[in-house]
């Protein structure tokens, strides 16, 4: 019985090493010589057992190879590399990784703090000098994405994590995103912005459902040169996830909302997105009970003219706001832009108009408190020259808000008119995962009763895309 056991034991430890792969043959042999060995197979049961092994593998050896079969995908066998990117193809479906890391040594010198430097939402630092070691207006990421091909629709699963290098501050109540907190013992903040699934085909489009980026404002933070650096760097002394980059010094931000959306086929270079959005609430006004959805389209067109590239593009954004205690208001805005490539040359130009809106963020100061609309507007101009590894780059951009009315200039006298930046950029492209960047930025907030504030700041640092 002792024997039969033994026997068993070393058959399923051969049956386990055999399974492997025809290259583990010398591993089964060395495996049953060590139980041997070890007492635990007789003479007898290991010459058995290698008789059995040198028959098998004679065997195996005299067979024809098997063919290959081509997998429902195309490929040869059922698990082959991706034609792209990081991932695999099993079957029919793609498995996809991609993603980014960066960091930046960023110095910035603000005002002194005084009663004429305090401007409410300016983005300039006041409070002298301070340096970190942060991320830029990108925190890291890393996106997973699961694609197929099912009864002749393309379909996707995505999803995008977005963890930072800084510490954050979570009893300070912004999730992942909020003030950092440089001590140690403490955690980075990991953001899930993104979670939605796709499906479309040719001559259909494509519907999103799920959480990602808006639709408004999308393209002027996409085609921002400080979106791979970092731009107006805001808290610096306990950095966040991010900095602003040109984000309040030139545009809204357009945020990662859950949507539904839909993005018809490309007509000649012509695209349109539509889609319905989870309704947010104002950040600094009243109490709001939103009882309906908030709508955002875009409206795109790539084309080339001789040797020159064009992209341009136009978006909206409306949502209702239902008030609890005071009148109901119609938050709206708009975006138009144009990218513009010749040669090594890239220049950018964007405009935006609100009403209800705010400024740096959706709903940021977008009413006086009793729900009485401000208005708001901003742009920036770019360029980018590229030359072999190099390229330099500068841009100006502003965000204006306005009063609602008299009675909101009499009760918010520090509220911020302007808020403005000057960039200056320089890129060294180390290899094709590898950007190298030095960043000089000047950012400058008014208010509207003639407080301002300015602060200067240098970056240097590196990301990597994959």
């Amino acid at each position: 019985m002792k024997g039969t056991l033994r026997l068993m034991s070393a058959a399923g430890a051969l049956l386990l090493a055999a399974t492997a792969a025809p290259a583990m043959a010398g591993t089964t042999a060395d495996l049953l010589k060590r139980l041997h060995e070890k007492g635990i197979l007789t003479d007898e049961e290991y010459q058995e057992l290698v008789k059995g092994q040198n028959a098998e593998a004679a065997q195996v050896a005299a067979a024809p190879a098997p063919a290959v079969t081509p997998d429902a995908s195309g490929g040869a066998g059922f698990v082959r590399m991706t034609q792209s990117g990081i991932g695999l193809q099993m079957g029919d479906v793609t498995l996809k990784f991609s993603g980014s890391v960066n960091g930046f040594y960023v110095h910035d010198n603000g005002d002194t703090p005084s009663a004429t430097t305090t401007v409410t939402g300016g983005v300039a630092t006041v409070g002298g000098s301070s340096s970190a070691v942060r991320n830029g207006l990108l925190p890291g990421f890393l996106k997973v994405e699961a694609m197929t091909t099912q009864g002749g629709w393309d379909v996707g699963a995505h999803f995008g994590m977005y963890p930072g290098i800084n510490s954050v501050n979570y009893a300070a109540g912004g999730g992942a995103n909020s003030a950092g907190n440089p001590r140690a013992l403490q955690t980075a903040g990991i953001d899930f912005r993104q979670t939605y699934l796709t499906f479309g085909r040719a001559g259909f489009g494509e519907v999103k459902i799920g959480r990602d980026i808006g639709l408004f404002a999308s393209e002027a933070i996409l085609n921002d040169i400080t979106l791979l650096s970092s731009g107006t760097p805001a808290g610096n002394v306990a950095p966040s996830n991010t900095t602003l980059g040109r984000i309040g010094t030139g545009y809204i931000y357009t945020d990662f909302q859950p949507q539904i959306t839909y993005t018809t086929p490309s007509f000649s270079g012509f695209t349109a997105s539509v889609g319905i959005f989870e309704p947010l609430s104002s950040l600094t006004g009243p109490a709001e009970t939103n009882r309906q959805p908030g709508f955002q389209a875009k409206f795109v067109y790539d084309g080339k003219f001789g040797d020159v590239g064009t992209r341009l593009w136009v978006s909206g954004v409306t949502q209702k706001h239902n008030v609890d205690a005071g009148p109901d208001y119609t938050g709206w805005g708009w975006d138009a832009g144009a990218k513009v490539t010749f040669g090594p040359v890239t220049v950018v130009g964007t405009y935006y108009d609100a009403s209800g809106l705010g400024t740096t963020a959706l709903n940021l100061f977008d009413t006086d408190g009793l729900g009485n609309r401000r208005d708001s507007h901003g742009f920036y101009l770019q360029g980018l020259a590229t030359f072999g590894k190099f390229s330099v780059g500068g841009s100006y951009g502003e965000s204006n808000l306005d009063y609602a009315n008299a009675a909101d200039a009499l009760a918010n006298p520090t509220l911020v008119d302007k808020n403005s930046s000057w960039v200056g950029q320089v890129r060294y492209g180390l290899n094709s995962w590898v950007t190298l960047l030095g960043e000089y930025v000047t950012s400058k907030s008014q208010a509207h009763n003639g407080n301002k504030a300015t602060s200067d700041a240098i970056a240097a640092g590196a990301i990597l895309f994959f």
